[in-house]
């Protein structure tokens, strides 16, 4: 058997939480362990709550394009013209009048260039999947493509050249964690992450998938592999590595094409 040969082959920058990804050649990481830009920006409501596919499901409609560069973006709801621009942050406060009128609430639009916005705080560092993993899962469900698998699950780190469900090597039991290598930046894996509603819906319209929960988590628990350590699945609704990165990785890039190696198993 070929022993598995592991490259980046994907990575994307999701400027603003919950919506469109940027698919990029390279990134670079911040002393937080994040990937700098990634979920840079979050929508809030007055309350202070994030307005996310969680509570608000029309967010799915949304489209944004997004320069990296510039910090351009351009906005609009599925189907729909024309484009709304905006440059950010300096045009933050017309960029939130027109998300209070798509919301139908007022809309506060925050930026933190420390750490994005994550959804574990504790573990800031990019998430990772296989691309083998992404074809596995589309095949499960009729009528869903790679690319929606990708959309749904956002992860920011692409594995290729390995079997379905590799990145499950990159974490261990809950005390302790796995010291692998991308490029030349050192990483921690942690723990396998907990997925929520937003994916059983259509990345694009909102409509929900029928079963979607239920059907992945039999195929989940069905095809989980032999290295994956089991006692980290209180449940099995669970995919993508959350990552942690040393500080003395700060500043360091990961680039296409950069090989993947398993260092050590950490206390």
């Amino acid at each position: 058997m070929t022993e598995a040969l592991p490259i980046i082959s994907g990575l994307w920058i999701y400027p603003i939480k919950s919506l469109d990804g940027v698919a990029v050649n390279q990134v670079t990481l911040l002393p937080s362990g994040a990937i700098r830009g990634d979920r840079a920006f979050a929508l809030f409501d007055s309350s202070g709550d994030l307005i996310n596919g969680k509570r608000h499901p029309q967010i799915h409609a949304l489209r944004s394009q997004f320069n990296l560069e510039t910090g351009r973006v351009s906005l609009t709801v599925e189907g729909t013209l024309p484009l709304a621009e905006f440059q950010l942050p300096q045009q933050k406060q017309a960029c939130e009048a027109w998300l209070a009128d798509y919301f139908g609430r007022p809309v506060q639009l925050q930026q933190n260039l420390e750490m994005g916005f994550p959804d574990d705080t504790a573990s800031p560092g990019p998430t990772i999947v296989s691309m083998a993993t992404l074809a596995a899962i589309a095949a499960w469900f009729p009528g869903l493509t790679v690319a929606e698998v990708r959309r749904r699950f956002r992860a920011n780190i692409e594995i290729g050249g390995v079997p379905a469900f590799w990145e499950d090597r990159l974490f261990t039991t809950a005390d302790q964690t796995i010291d692998f290598q991308i490029g030349e930046v050192r990483f921690l894996g942690v723990n396998p992450c907990q997925r929520c509603v937003v994916v059983t819906r259509d990345s694009q319209t909102g409509t929900p998938y029928p079963n979607f929960q239920k059907t992945f988590v039999e195929k989940r628990q069905e095809t989980l592999p032999a290295w994956a350590e089991r006692s980290r699945f209180n449940h099995f609704y669970r995919l993508a590595i959350n990552t942690r990165l040393p500080a003395s990785e700060a500043g360091k890039t990961i680039q296409l094409g950069d090989p993947v190696k398993i260092l050590a198993q950490m206390e």
